[in-house]
């Protein structure tokens, strides 16, 4: 099993009362498979950022996030930290790379009122177009001020710039606007408690590659260590409680996570290589081609190549020796079952997918292939006798009629294109045990009547796929 890499988005690591234990505590979260953390500082009239400033000199594994936040408001208002925010987004390291990340927190807290409502709406429009001079995202902080976040959020453009808002505890239909500007929503500790079942709902329905997980200790310890100073270590729980409620593993959450993170905060290293052989939860899937005989309306990799944490953009097709070495060993007791599934469609490669597929069929695997059922017109002959080693296939029917089809589908084949797809699934019956036929829930789509053709006319299953959710 991969080792998973988490990343603690928002951490407070010069507050007091870590001044005794720091290294012990940074020890820790090596220890719990922490890969960094963002730490916070939160200007002060008295001291400025000096405590976090003096933190980040110590460890080499932490990103620097500065900002007011909202109860420090008042005193920003007339003579803010902006110039000295400046200075720091301009400082190099080594590696070319600056250690300011993001500029927050910052937002709104109407709960406790610290600062004027006014002098709080001042300073988080600055710091917003702080955001954007600097090109850097922003961490939102709102507080029972949904309404008046949003409207400032949108009045001065924070979705050039993008960011995330932490520690989320508001509505599915805050989550929603949030999401529609193009922001991350970052969970706490919180979601572990037992009551929580508003926030439990709010992370179901985020989209995982939209998440990120953090701390915000010291403060919102995870129910595991209730009562306890909370730690970058704790993040796990966090994890672990996301993993429970997405149907994922943990390994799936922290790759999947620290990616949003690392996408959203500029660490992202330029010079990734796609990946051949990935896991989803106790599957693993074989990336073997990006080419595509459809251009589908609603496909992923128009947008990113990215799939739940894994870089699919293959620079050359894998040969067979590469596909096995990238498998790796025991995959029969590693994995429930293997699935020819990357950002392409597999059957394209069809003498590839048969000897891979029945080298690992000897080998004991399960094996699933998903396609767009049009493998018949691209090789000019039935491909179905040849592929019976194979356990489940699982067909992209998307549509209950040709017309609908080539509206959502630019697919080459025209008018041959559907009623190639229904004889597919017609004759997968006589050579494969388990024979899917699947439809992208988008919107305005007949769910219903596609499933009439599946289930009443052809006779196979039929399952319903998220809309902007691949994997």
């Amino acid at each position: 099993m991969e080792k998973a890499l988490f990343m603690d988005t928002h951490a407070h690591l010069d507050d007091k009362r870590f001044s005794e234990d720091l290294d012990a505590v940074m020890a820790r979260a090596i220890d719990a498979g922490l890969k960094s953390i963002i730490t916070v500082g939160c200007w002060k009239k008295e001291n400025g950022f000096v405590p976090v400033l003096e933190v980040l000199k110590k460890y080499d594994s932490l990103w620097l996030a500065l900002g007011v936040h909202p109860h420090e408001a008042k005193d920003a208002v007339e003579s803010g930290p902006w110039d000295e925010i400046k200075k720091l987004a301009n400082e190099k390291g080594t590696d070319g790379k600056g250690r300011l990340v993001a500029i927050g927190e910052t937002g709104l807290d109407y709960h406790y009122d610290h600062s004027p409502r006014e002098a709080q709406k001042k300073v988080f429009a600055r710091q917003i177009e702080l955001a954007r001079e600097l090109n850097l995202p922003l961490i939102v902080h709102s507080r029972e001020a949904d309404k008046d976040t949003m409207e400032i959020l949108k009045a001065e453009g924070a979705a050039d710039v993008g960011g995330v808002f932490h520690c989320f505890s508001g509505t599915k239909e805050m989550a929603k606007q949030a999401l529609d500007m193009g922001f991350y929503l970052s969970f706490t500790g919180v979601v572990t408690f037992p009551k929580a079942d508003a926030i439990k709902e709010v992370v179901k329905y985020v989209p995982i590659e939209k998440t990120l997980i953090e701390t915000d200790c010291p403060y919102l310890a995870p129910a595991a260590h209730r009562g306890s100073r909370n730690e970058p270590s704790f993040v796990v729980e966090t994890a672990k409680e996301i993993a429970k409620i997405k149907g994922l593993t943990l390994e799936d959450v922290g790759r999947i996570t620290t990616l949003n993170a690392e996408e959203l905060f500029g660490l992202r290293n330029s010079d990734d290589k796609a990946q051949i052989a990935y896991p989803i939860r106790k599957s693993l899937y074989l990336n073997i081609t990006n080419r595509c005989s459809n251009h589908c309306s609603f496909c992923a990799k128009f947008s990113s190549y990215t799939v739940k944490g894994h870089y699919l953009r293959l620079r050359q097709e894998p040969a067979f020796a590469d596909i096995i070495a990238a498998i790796g060993p025991d995959p029969e007791t590693k994995y429930d079952e293997i699935v020819f599934c990357g950002f392409g469609e597999p059957l394209i490669r069809l003498d590839v997918v048969k000897q891979v597929g029945m080298h690992l069929k000897r080998r004991g695997c399960m094996i699933r292939i998903d396609t767009d059922g049009l493998a018949n017109l691209v090789h000019g002959r039935n491909v179905l006798p040849e592929l019976m080693f194979v356990d489940t296939i699982s067909v992209s029917l998307n549509a209950p009629d040709s017309a609908t089809y080539q509206k959502l589908i630019k697919t080459p084949f025209g008018d041959d294109a559907y009623p190639a797809i229904l004889y597919f699934l017609r004759q997968a019956k006589k050579f494969i045990p388990k024979v899917i036929a699947s439809a992208v829930a988008v919107p305005g789509l007949d769910i219903e009547a596609t499933r009439k053709v599946a289930e009443d006319d052809i006779g196979v299953k039929f399952r319903v796929r998220e809309y902007n959710t691949v994997g």
